[in-house]
């Protein structure tokens, strides 16, 4: 399970750490965004891309979440939303093990995601800030930083992340529209501007995959992209890797 600070302070990979950089605030295509329209990935073509998922991990969740960033998805032509779409649930697809695991698997790691010098410190628990959901929302600042944006008091309430799938949702797709971690742009604007799926790894974990950092667990991402790109009927478009 992949570990990292989106709000930008530290990363971590089971018990590594490396720098992410830091948060962006929302694009101007996210902003300006049209209202939200019907997700370009049908229920069907969504169970396809994940025959073993959690049953957690609903389609009704997700789509309920977009409300939340109406640009996501549907921003640019047919093909560039297709493209997003095929993008996000490839990256969610390679950190969850495809949609099976709902939290880190290694509890042994659970007590070392609170950061003591926030001035909010902890208040839900030493242990209560280990990863959950599609993107692994992980140390409580960026429960904070995810539950102020989306309006939910996920410091006090983290487990809200492993109950709601509509929560769950909304923190991945708060990273992926928001945040640039170690790329310089948003995993949404890297896919909207034409600027490659590799992008979005760079965003989502390049401190540790890109590079030559880990070309197997990047080639891993990219062979999921090419797969559900397929499945929507539609071109994976260069630039594919980091």
């Amino acid at each position: 399970m992949i570990k990292r600070v989106l709000a930008g302070v530290a990363v971590a990979a089971g018990a590594v750490s490396a720098a992410l950089g830091v948060s962006a605030p929302a694009s101007a295509a996210q902003t300006a965004a049209p209202k939200a329209a019907a997700f370009v990935v049908s229920e069907a073509q969504f169970n396809q891309m994940f025959p073993n998922r959690n049953g957690f991990y609903t389609y009704q969740g997700l789509v309920a979440a977009m409300s939340a960033f109406p640009g996501f998805a549907n921003t640019g032509s047919d093909t560039v939303k297709k493209q997003e779409a095929a993008a996000f649930l490839a990256n969610v697809s390679h950190e969850t093990g495809g949609l099976v695991h709902i939290v880190e698997q290694n509890q042994a790691n659970y007590p070392h995601y609170c950061d003591w010098s926030q001035p909010y410190g902890c208040p839900a628990g030493q242990a209560a800030y280990y990863g959950r959901g599609p993107i692994q929302l992980s140390w409580n600042f960026n429960y904070k930083a995810a539950g102020d944006a989306l309006g939910i008091d996920l410091l006090h309430n983290p487990w809200l992340v492993e109950q709601d799938p509509a929560v769950s949702w909304k923190t991945a797709l708060w990273f992926w529209n928001t945040q640039r971690g170690a790329g310089t742009m948003t995993p949404h604007d890297a896919m909207v501007n034409q600027r490659g799926f590799g992008e979005t790894i760079r965003a989502i974990n390049g401190a540790l995959e890109c590079n030559g950092g880990n070309p197997a667990q990047v080639q891993h991402r990219v062979d999921l992209y090419r797969n559900f790109a397929a499945i929507l009927g539609v071109s994976p478009g260069g630039n594919l890797t980091c």
